[in-house]
């Protein structure tokens, strides 16, 4: 297997956007990845896009070509992957895994999804999709009530506390002020976190992440060809994609994600580095006890600790580790198939320290995880800047 890096990154903004489309979305992501590797269309030979539901929220089906023959490029292979929110992260892992076995050597990754064309309720039927259909979605459970349920035993088995879940959000909020493409520029604190309007006890409002519209790109190229197209390529270390059960009752612990801590161990230990190495990370705030539970699955901390580590500043810009720089889900956005190639744009930014206001000083080495459902799908990229 060759060295991989990505040579160009580009994102929309991420928000509601009523004059655009998903394949209006798509497209600038695209081209703001090629445009970032000063390359043409022609160049691109695959391209991957991740994507979780656009069947449900807009109603088109065959999405890869689609954008391929848009964006100029109709004869390339073109695929679209779901693995739920962890879609662009999967897509993103088979089109490394393509670049490293030299099958290619210009592989464009599109993560896009366009939710707000859909009521709240039907978003919720849309996204309940991704847990098991014949158990818990049938009973009723939404992803609100499973990650509710998740929050319930962390608090029980390790004093977890409100205020600690709480913390995430002000820290993410905070980040996201800083980030301009960022879908709820809004600095909240801790009182408003604990009182926001109840969702599904104990989570509030404030600890559940956006239903947003967005895309993001990322192109792929052998490390030793990188050089030609960009003068601060960032290395693909370690990347590895693992899954779990779907349903909640399937698993023998609901405070871990061992598809979360499978994949981490494997990614790091692919890029030869442990936690202790990560100066960044975007790690997967679909809810803020995920936050919690990633930083203990991933070793940033022990188990059960992760409240007390959130709560202490260790997450937050100028901390031991600072997560989520971008805003998190939390603040930044969740389009849900854009997610994942997302967080690499974010992690891009700031391993060529242009990150702006929200840049971790000297980040040479950067994290991202991205998880699918209640845990059924993970993964962790590390990557590396040069």
């Amino acid at each position: 297997m060759r060295p991989v890096a990505i040579i160009g990154a580009g994102k929309t903004p991420f928000g509601a956007f009523p004059d655009q489309d998903l394949l209006t979305l798509a497209l600038a992501a695209c081209r703001g990845a090629l445009a970032d590797a000063s390359l043409e269309t022609g160049a691109v030979e695959a391209l991957y896009v991740g994507n979780f539901a656009s069947p449900g929220f807009t109603g088109q089906n065959h999405l890869a070509p689609l954008i391929a023959s848009s964006l100029g490029a109709p004869g390339i292979p073109a695929t679209r992957f779901e693995a739920a929110c962890a879609s662009s992260g999967s897509a993103f892992f088979h089109a490394w895994s393509a670049v490293a076995a030299g099958v290619y050597d210009l592989v464009l990754v599109c993560g896009v999804e366009k939710m707000t064309s859909q009521t709240t309720a039907r978003v919720a039927e849309i996204l309940a999709g991704a847990g098991d259909l014949n158990g818990e979605v049938r009973a009723g459970a939404t992803f609100p009530a499973l990650f509710a349920m998740i929050a319930k035993r962390h608090m029980h088995d390790f004093a977890t506390t409100r205020e600690h879940m709480a913390h995430v959000a002000v820290k993410n909020h905070a980040h996201g002020a800083l980030n301009p493409e960022a879908h709820l520029r809004k600095r909240i604190t801790l009182e408003q976190a604990l009182n926001g309007r109840p969702v599904c006890d104990p989570l509030t409002l404030y600890d559940c992440s956006l239903v947003s519209d967005g895309a993001a790109a990322v192109l792929l190229a052998p490390l030793e060809d990188a050089a030609r197209h960009t003068t601060k390529p960032v290395r693909v270390r370690g990347v590895a994609q693992t899954s779990d059960h779907l349903a909640l009752d399937r698993k023998t612990d609901i405070t871990t994600f061992p598809a979360v801590a499978a994949a981490g161990r494997q990614a790091m230990r692919m890029a030869g580095v442990g936690p202790r190495d990560i100066h960044a990370a975007e790690l997967h705030d679909c809810f803020t006890i995920a936050e919690i539970i990633a930083l203990e699955d991933l070793g940033f901390c022990e188990k059960g600790a992760g409240g007390p580590f959130s709560a202490s500043g260790a997450t937050a810009l100028g901390g031991a580790i600072p997560v989520n720089p971008s805003g998190g889900l939390k603040s930044k956005g969740h389009p849900v198939g854009a997610t994942g190639v997302a967080q690499l744009c974010e992690l891009v930014n700031q391993l060529r320290g242009e990150a702006g206001q929200r840049q971790v000083a000297g980040a040479s080495l950067a994290l991202a995880e991205n998880l699918g459902g209640s845990g059924a799908t993970c993964v962790v990229t590390v990557l590396e800047g040069r």
